[in-house]
């Protein structure tokens, strides 16, 4: 994919670095908001696709009413490298789908050609006929039969679609919420009721390197985000928290816990200054855990479960003791 444009800057737009005028330029683009990411634009700067006035420049360039900004980037995008040693617990398939318990620590997709340590490295050896399975979105042929996405650290079920058929109803269901995810989770503290709904939109924060609540103050698309919280065991510091989202945005449960102030148990990326001294007791990651997936597809009702990972259950030893 190739962008080739012009931009004078405009007084509304002048006092601002280069690299957060991009990303905010790029989102603007019909059909590539997703394409190119913060780190893509400032590689762009860096070789000098990105000119300011004709003139090599920096991400952190203050702008200037008047000045032009000269782009012309591109993004190539190859297929997914097979990896045959990337293990995979298959627990269902049929002509339509494939059914994964996907273990902690494991990617969903690549980010680039060149990674083929994910699970979709894993998929194409076993299912090569997924490969060209998607949309029409770029980079969509490292992400094939991927209808929805587990964060890195976060275990549990997830199905891929294994047709296009299925890949296409599969999407339109999740956009509809047709499908209902449940997960579960260790949070600290406890919640102020034992269910609470949580509406609040997410956006990506200033810095791009992570999510947050949005305000009216926010510079960056916002996309709206519901989750229902149940709590099904409290201990001295700790709840068990069943999570049910009504929408899929990236991060939603683990910003939702930590805006009503309980964030997850091992989470690194979004947590509370109060609970930076607790000690996660052996938590390598956050415990956060896709348990239940239920659907419809094709007239056939669809249920799948994946029982609580080792370390759920040993960190709910140690806090018992």
């Amino acid at each position: 994919m190739k962008i080739k444009d012009r931009i004078t800057i405009e007084k509304n737009d002048a006092d601002q670095r280069l690299d957060k005028f991009l990303v905010s330029w790029i989102e603007k683009k019909e059909g590539v908001v997703d394409d190119f990411s913060r780190g893509d634009l400032i590689r762009a700067v860096k070789k000098q696709q990105i000119l300011i006035n004709g003139k090599k420049t920096k991400p952190s360039h203050i702008l200037k009413e008047g000045e032009v900004v000269s782009v012309e980037i591109e993004k190539v995008s190859d297929a997914v490298l097979p990896n045959e040693k990337i293990e995979l617990n298959v627990v269902y398939e049929d002509e339509d789908i494939i059914v994964i318990d996907k273990q902690a620590g494991l990617c969903v997709h690549p980010s680039n050609s060149n990674d083929d340590s994910t699970l979709v490295s894993g998929l194409v050896v076993l299912y090569p006929e997924i490969v060209g399975v998607g949309d029409d979105s770029f980079q969509s042929n490292l992400r094939p039969g991927i209808v929805h996405r587990l964060d890195r650290d976060t275990s549990g079920v997830m199905i891929v679609a294994r047709n296009q058929k299925a890949f296409d109803e599969l999407k339109r269901k999740f956009q509809s919420r047709e499908i209902q995810k449940t997960y579960q989770t260790i949070v600290f503290g406890h919640l102020e009721k034992k269910k609470i709904i949580v509406s609040s939109p997410i956006a990506k924060a200033t810095n791009y390197k992570r999510q947050v609540i949005a305000t009216k103050k926010t510079k960056t698309k916002t996309r709206d985000a519901v989750t229902e919280f149940n709590v099904i065991k409290e201990y001295d510091k700790y709840s068990v928290v069943e999570a049910k989202p009504k929408t899929g945005r990236m991060h939603q449960i683990r910003v939702h816990l930590l805006s009503v102030g309980n964030p997850i148990v091992g989470d690194k990326l979004y947590k509370k200054k109060e609970f930076l001294t607790e000690e996660f007791l052996g938590s390598k990651r956050q415990l956060l855990h896709a348990c239940e997936i239920e659907f419809e597809l094709f007239g056939k009702a669809h249920k799948f479960s994946s029982q609580i990972p080792f370390d759920f259950v040993e960190f709910l030893e140690l806090i018992k003791n």
